[in-house]
């Protein structure tokens, strides 16, 4: 069983940086694409970035493009989301999810483990 944990959110200011974390705790998923995804106050759950199995493929939203970066270490079983230039906007509850196939994108249903996830707070 996959179960996904997030670690690193927290509040920051506007134009400050965060580095969110994603464990594995239960079954490795090295061979699983991965994303991130958030969820703001009364808007649907939206992507944010996505990582193929091997790092080969990486996506992210146009709206984090630039700022944000995904990255994964296969034998320590993470991924982390490397945000900076933070908005206001970009506050949320971000999740870490793992698909089913090596290589995924935006679309959630290709996704099938979700991690519970962590708040992020950009203060103006």
């Amino acid at each position: 069983q996959v179960q996904l944990a997030e670690s690193g959110g927290g509040e920051v200011e506007v134009g400050g940086s965060l580095r969110l974390s994603c464990t594995n705790s239960r079954r490795t998923t090295s061979n699983n694409a991965m994303g991130w995804f958030r969820q703001a106050p009364g808007k649907e759950r939206e992507f944010v970035a996505a990582i193929s199995w091997n790092g080969g493929t990486i996506n992210y939203a146009d709206s984090v493009k630039g700022r944000f970066m995904i990255s994964r270490d296969r034998a320590k079983n993470t991924v982390d989301l490397q945000m900076n230039s933070l908005k206001v906007e970009d506050t949320a509850v971000y999740y870490c999810a793992a698909a089913r196939g090596a290589v995924s994108g935006s679309n959630q249903a290709n996704y099938n483990y979700w991690g519970r996830g962590t708040q992020v707070t950009v203060s103006s």
